[in-house]
């Protein structure tokens, strides 16, 4: 657990380091606001593929897998050093892409190797502690990332990244889990493809999967719209941009809390009553961006910062709790595509809305919505508890109650 740990910060530390930066580094060899944002989407853009992407990861042993990909990126950043005018920007463009089909086998690995080399009862408590340690590396990365930069430029983020990610490898390694070799894949032409077909099968059967991916996906769907609006809830607040800072701080230490206690609770109570509870806080807090008071602007950011983390940690544990063993690594990963290409689409959504919608009217109608998709997560769990109160037992609520 501690080398686990150990991999995810380190790693979750370079990451964050370079999401912020190669923004700022398109704008300053360019100048372009578009180009600029196109960095974010060349990072999400192989998220599309994670279905995909995530079979990968069920055809080999898991930690060799996260080993070999680190390093392999560690090996590919250092080519940004060459990125130092406007028309070198395409190879920034390129590595990133990399760097996001590389994240989605990545994470799909290491949702497999969580399965596959934890107790179930303990899966909660894990995700728990990823959150707590990836929310806690990103209230120091982008301030170090930007002094960096500005300092030195975008050439020693990128190594900086590419130490990141030999550190994590090295940490993978040192971790101790047992793994049983997978069966061979198939050869035959189609293969691959029915395999991810497979994954998306197995997940939409499942209830006990479904529900809490469905749960994260609107969830992320409206904190798409929500996140669209934070411009205009500063505004209401007779507060410049920079004070957006000020509340992402607050909704990082409301996920750092996220984390403490998701895994407490889903030893107390399934994932789908988890689920529609972050679901809920989430919708709440979201409404109550809407009041103009600097202290409701504040508390409801670290509520939503509490209750979003909430939705994806039950999603993730329902995923790797139920998920067979042979197929984790895609079923996470198409649980990935599933839960996040709804916010990325919601962004642009939002940005619409927030111009054609007053942000007093927008954020309740938004918390109406997420009240009601929590009360439909809510009312799943309660007819799950009752059948295994008829039937003995039902899938995903044995693990819960361990």
């Amino acid at each position: 657990m501690r080398w686990y740990l150990t991999g995810v910060v380190v790693s979750g530390f370079g990451t964050t380091a370079m999401w912020l930066v190669s923004g700022i580094w398109v704008k300053s060899l360019t100048g372009s606001d578009g180009l600029a944002a196109l960095t974010a989407f060349a990072l999400w853009a192989p998220a599309l593929l994670g279905p995909l992407l995530g079979t990968v990861a069920d055809r080999v042993r898991r930690r060799p897998l996260l080993i070999v990909l680190d390093v392999a990126m560690a090996a590919v950043l250092p080519l940004l050093l060459w990125v130092t005018s406007a028309d070198r920007v395409w190879l920034l463009f390129a590595v990133l892409v990399l760097y996001g089909a590389q994240g989605s086998v990545h994470d799909a690995a290491e949702q497999a190797l969580l399965a596959t080399g934890f107790a179930k009862d303990r899966l909660g408590s894990v995700n728990g502690w990823r959150v707590t340690a990836n929310e806690s590396v990103k209230l120091i990365a982008p301030l170090a990332a930007a002094g960096l930069f500005a300092r030195f430029g975008g050439g020693p983020v990128a190594l900086l990244d590419a130490a990141t990610f030999v550190l994590a490898a090295a940490a993978f390694a040192a971790m101790r889990v047992r793994e049983e070799r997978p069966a061979p894949a198939a050869r035959t032409r189609g293969a691959w493809r029915r395999e991810t077909a497979e994954g998306v099968r197995l997940l939409a059967a499942s209830p006990a999967m479904r529900s809490p991916v469905a749960a994260g996906a609107f969830t992320m769907l409206l904190a798409g719209v929500n996140g669209a609006a934070v411009y205009a809830v500063v505004d209401g607040l007779g507060r410049p941009p920079a004070y957006a800072g000020v509340l992402y701080a607050a909704q990082g230490a409301g996920s750092v809390l996220a984390g403490l206690t998701a895994g407490p609770l889903l030893r107390r109570v399934p994932e789908r009553t988890l689920a529609a509870a972050g679901l809920a806080l989430f919708a709440a807090a979201a409404g109550a961006r809407a009041l103009p008071y600097e202290p409701a602007a504040l508390a409801a950011s670290a509520v939503i910062g509490l209750g979003m983390p909430w939705v994806l940690v039950a999603a993730m544990t329902a995923v790797q709790r139920e998920a067979p063993a042979e197929a984790v690594g895609r079923i996470a990963a198409t649980a990935q595509t599933a839960v996040f290409v709804p916010n990325a689409v919601a962004l642009a959504l939002g940005a619409a809305l927030v111009t054609a919608v007053d942000v007093r009217t927008l954020l309740p109608l938004l918390a109406v919505a997420g009240l009601a998709g929590a009360a439909v997560t809510a009312a799943a769990a309660v007819r799950a508890r009752g059948g295994a109160a008829a039937g003995g037992s039902a899938p995903g609520e044995t693990a819960a109650r361990s």
